[in-house]
């Protein structure tokens, strides 16, 4: 059947400007980091994109090796993008990045010019575009020169294969001389991905402050804490999550009794707030109108459903902000 998205779909929504650029991005956007991969269902994965879009969520994240296996996701969401979107591309940011492990030998990972032009242009077949608008530097690299990997980045700007420059996971001492080299090169970075939530707060020493400074947007990623605060383990782990899993990125010793005691807190008082513990995360991390927009992942389109309802919470009154403080 053909698709044909929601006429009122830019009413469900509220975007917010991304710095000091001309770019406004959904409050939250949709990243492919799991569950859009060769692995799993491309059917699943498919009505959860377009139901993204029918709610207005405009931006759909990934990576190069987002999977599994790597290169799979951007390979789904070229399909969806070509047999659904393609009518609407120009109403759609679609962000990429390079950084991480992709292939094997010296050239495959990292901040290297090599590695991150020749990723971008595998990047744009495999999605099937002439460019990505947002292309970012997915981490720092201590080995490779600064100027380097931005020039890298400027590179993709002025060639054309990107609209605009990102970065992610950088600490603030790093990400202050990566946006200073950017703006000499005439490709100033648009925005930050950091890792942010309520169990997660290192932005808030320094980051945050320099991206209001410098004019650069945030994107906050893992609000979730993977998966620690959707309620899953508010009684401990059970058969078959993701903390049971010996490759996954949350392990059950990550669940501490200290953890458990925030979580159970702050589900406290998402219920007194009429909210779920994830519809709370999401929340709590837009009160902050420095955040642009927050980055969440769904398996499901239920659980889409439950994240966007996060941006029509009320606002935190100083007793429950008192409460959700580490």
């Amino acid at each position: 059947m053909s698709y044909t998205p929601h006429e009122n779909r830019y009413g469900c929504m509220k975007y917010r400007r991304c710095g000091r650029s001309g770019l406004q991005l959904p409050a939250i956007s949709l990243g492919l980091w799991h569950n859009f991969g060769d692995v799993d269902d491309y059917t699943n994965g498919r009505k959860v994109i377009l139901k993204a879009f029918d709610s207005g969520i405009t931006h759909f994240d990934l990576a190069n090796n987002y999977g599994p296996p790597y290169g799979s996701a951007e390979r789904n969401f070229g399909k969806v993008l070509r047999e659904d979107l393609s009518a609407y591309r120009d109403q759609l940011i679609i962000s990429t990045k390079a950084g991480y492990d992709m292939w094997p030998g010296p050239y495959g990972n990292r901040g290297s010019r090599k590695y991150l032009l020749a990723s971008l242009d595998q990047s744009l077949e495999r999605m099937g575009l002439p460019y990505v608008d947002i292309f970012y530097s997915h981490r720092p690299d201590p080995d490779t020169p600064l100027e380097e990997t931005m020039g890298a980045l400027a590179h993709a700007v002025h060639s054309g294969k990107a609209l605009y420059a990102g970065i992610s996971n950088y600490p603030a001492d790093t990400a202050r001389r990566a946006f200073g080299i950017l703006r000499e090169l005439g490709a100033p970075c648009l925005i930050h991905q950091p890792k942010y939530s309520l169990l997660e707060r290192w932005v808030e020493d320094g980051l945050m402050d320099l991206l209001e400074a410098e004019g650069v947007g945030c994107i906050a990623f893992s609000p979730l804490a993977q998966g620690m605060l959707t309620g899953k383990y508010l009684k401990g782990i059970p058969e078959g999550s993701r903390a049971q899993r010996a490759d996954g990125a949350l392990q059950a010793e990550n669940i501490t009794p200290e953890t458990l005691e925030k979580i159970i807190r702050w589900n406290r008082v998402a219920v007194e707030r009429g909210q779920t513990l994830a519809q709370l995360a999401i929340s709590w991390l837009l009160k902050d109108l420095r955040v642009t927009s927050v980055l969440i992942g769904a398996r499901t389109v239920g659980q889409l459903e439950e994240n966007l309802r996060a941006q029509d919470a009320p606002a935190f009154t100083a007793e429950e902000l008192l409460a959700m403080q580490l």
